[in-house]
């Protein structure tokens, strides 16, 4: 019993902060892409510990899978105890595949940076290094585009305390995580650092944007029935 006390006071604390923040949603992107032009498009995106970022997108309508994995190094370093030393160039990452007709890039952009702190440079919380930096790995001109405008947007408003320094960087490449980190979030809900760093971001998708909110998440590995 004396294990659970902490954990029950952590969700304490953070669903009191998510009810300071619950109307507080962000601005929608003012350039957004309005005629998609294909049915399945591909973000990739690095907010911090990826076990987080894809326990939020698993619940997006119009997200068919996310990935965990890496993005801004090479192929051959892209293993976790090597990119946990910080210099491979590596970001920890996710892939998320999409209809676009459902969901727009404008949106993803819109729930990723509600769900994490764009003004934290190469650090996200307690997560220290560049392999915690938020960065936009755009796969196509017109992601760039909007991902560049948003930021300039959400910093003439004020949207955050301070500028924003999410990178806007090219997509070079994209390299799963290893298989026990895929869905970490959905099978580790009451780990304290899930609890306390993750779960409040997978709530925040809910109060904020309901009507992007799937009860259902989407799994890398579904589990059978």
């Amino acid at each position: 019993m004396m294990k659970v006390l902490p954990l029950a006071f952590a969700l304490l604390v953070s669903s009191a902060a998510l009810a300071d923040e619950a109307t507080k949603p962000l601005p929608p992107p003012a350039l957004d892409r309005t005629a998609p032009a294909m049915k399945s498009e591909t973000a990739v995106l690095a907010g911090g510990c990826f076990w987080g970022m894809q326990g939020v997108f698993q619940h997006v309508k119009g997200v068919s899978e996310v990935v965990s994995g890496y993005a801004g190094g090479k192929k051959d370093t892209a293993q976790y105890e090597t990119v946990s030393g910080g210099d491979t160039g590596h970001a920890e990452s996710i892939r998320i595949t999409f209809d676009p007709r459902q969901v727009s890039f404008g949106q993803i952009l819109r729930v990723y940076f509600s769900v994490m702190d764009p003004t934290e440079l190469d650090y996200q919380g307690p997560d220290h290094g560049t392999q915690y930096r938020s960065e936009i790995f755009a796969t196509s001109p017109t992601q760039a585009k909007i991902a560049a405008a948003y930021v300039a947007q959400l910093d003439k408003a004020h949207a955050f305390q301070a500028p924003i320094v999410t990178k806007l960087g090219s997509f070079t490449g994209f390299y799963p995580a290893e298989d026990y980190h895929q869905d970490y979030l959905i099978h580790h809900p009451n780990q304290p650092y899930i609890a306390y760093n993750d779960i409040p971001k997978v709530e925040t998708l809910k109060a904020l944007y309901p009507s992007l909110w799937r009860d259902k998440p989407v799994m890398v590995f579904p589990q059978r029935s």
